[in-house]
C-alpha cells in the first residue's frame, strides 16, 4: 500500500460572514449540513489527534513517526479554521458553540470510559468517513456548489486534500501497534459500528438545531430537507456511489489506500496558492484576533 507523509499547511481562507447560513447554491438546509459537519470539527478533531498521540511512542516505522506529526498538525489547523467558522455562525444566531461544546462533554466522557485502543478504533472508522466525504467533495464540484460561495467551498475543498492526504496515518498506526488477531479485527470492525451510531445521530440533531435556529428556513423545510436527501443519496450523491467502500472498511485486507484516490494531491499546490493569492479581507481585526487566539491551540495541540 502507499506510503504517503503528509505536509502541514497554514492555509487561511477567510469567509464572508454575511454568506454563513446560506452559503451553499442548494440553499440553506444543504448549507447548514456542511455547518453541522464543522460545528464537530474541533472537538472531533481533538479526539483524533489524541488517539493517534497516544500511541506515538509505540510506533517503531520513521516514516509513520513523520506523518504522525504532520498528521496532528493538519487536524490542528483544520480545528483552528472550524473555530472560526463557527464563531460566525454563533454571531449569527446559531447555536455553534453550545453544541461544540455539548461535543466535548460528550467524546471526553466516552475517551474516558472505552480507553485508548477503543478510541482509536473509532478514530480510524471516522477517518473512513472523513475519507468518502473528501473523496465526493473532489471528485464532484456539484457535492459543494459551482455556485457557492467561493470562500466557504475553498474552506471544504482544502479540508477535503488534506483529509485524502492523510486517511491512512491512524489506521498504518493501528496497524502496527496492535497485533493482528481475531479480538483486534473484531474492535477495529466494532469501532466502526459504535462510531456509526454516535455520528448520525449527532449530526442529524446538530443540523436539526442550525436549521431551526435559522429563521430564513421557516416554511421551506421539504423542499430544503429534500435538496439535502439529494446531496447525500441522490444520483451522485455523497454516500449513494459510496456505499461499497464503506462496507469495505470491514473487509479482512481493508486499507484505506485500497481506494486511491491519490491523483488529487497533485492538485493541492496549486490550489493552496491560488488561495492564499485570492485571500479576502486580510487586514479585518475580529479575524485576526481569532487567529492570534487559534494560534495558541495550534501551538498546543502540536507539542
Amino acid at each position: 500500500m502507499k506510503k504517503i507523509i503528509p505536509v502541514r499547511r497554514d492555509v487561511k481562507i477567510n469567509l464572508d460572514e454575511s454568506r454563513v447560513n446560506n452559503w451553499h447554491e442548494a440553499g440553506p438546509h444543504v448549507t447548514h449540513f456542511f455547518n453541522a459537519l464543522s460545528v464537530l470539527f474541533p472537538a472531533g478533531e481533538r479526539l483524533f489527534m489524541d488517539s493517534v498521540r497516544a500511541f506515538k511512542d509505540q510506533v517503531q516505522d520513521p516514516d509513520l513517526k513523520k506523518a504522525i506529526t504532520a498528521f496532528i498538525g493538519q487536524e490542528a489547523l483544520h480545528s483552528r479554521e472550524h473555530e472560526e467558522y463557527n464563531e460566525m455562525m454563533d454571531r449569527s444566531g446559531a447555536p455553534a458553540l453550545k453544541l461544540d461544546r455539548m461535543l466535548w462533554n460528550l467524546l471526553g466522557g466516552l475517551q474516558n470510559v472505552l480507553g485508548k485502543k477503543m478510541a482509536l478504533a473509532g478514530t480510524i472508522a471516522l477517518e473512513h468517513y472523513t475519507a468518502i466525504m473528501a473523496n465526493a467533495v473532489l471528485s464532484d464540484p456539484n457535492v459543494t456548489g459551482k455556485n457557492s460561495d467561493e470562500g466557504f467551498r475553498q474552506v471544504w475543498q482544502w479540508h477535503a486534500y488534506e483529509e485524502t492526504e492523510h486517511k491512512a496515518v491512524a489506521y498504518d498506526v493501528w496497524n502496527e501497534v496492535m497485533p493482528d488477531n481475531v479480538y483486534n479485527r473484531f474492535i477495529r470492525r466494532f469501532g466502526m459500528v459504535l462510531a456509526s451510531v454516535i455520528f448520525w445521530p449527532v449530526v442529524m440533531y446538530f443540523h436539526a438545531r442550525l436549521v431551526f435556529a435559522d429563521p430564513n428556513t421557516k416554511g421551506k423545510h421539504a423542499q430544503g430537507y429534500k435538496a439535502v436527501a439529494k446531496i447525500l443519496l441522490g444520483k451522485g450523491g455523497i454516500f449513494r456511489n459510496a456505499i461499497s467502500d464503506f462496507f469495505d472498511y470491514f473487509r479482512a485486507d481493508f486499507h484505506p489506500w485500497m481506494h486511491d484516490n491519490s491523483a488529487f494531491l497533485d492538485e493541492i499546490d496549486a490550489f493552496v496558492a491560488q488561495v492564499n493569492k485570492a485571500m479576502r479581507n486580510p487586514n479585518d481585526e475580529v479575524k485576526k484576533a481569532v487567529r492570534a487566539r487559534m494560534a495558541k491551540n495550534v501551538a498546543a495541540a502540536a507539542a
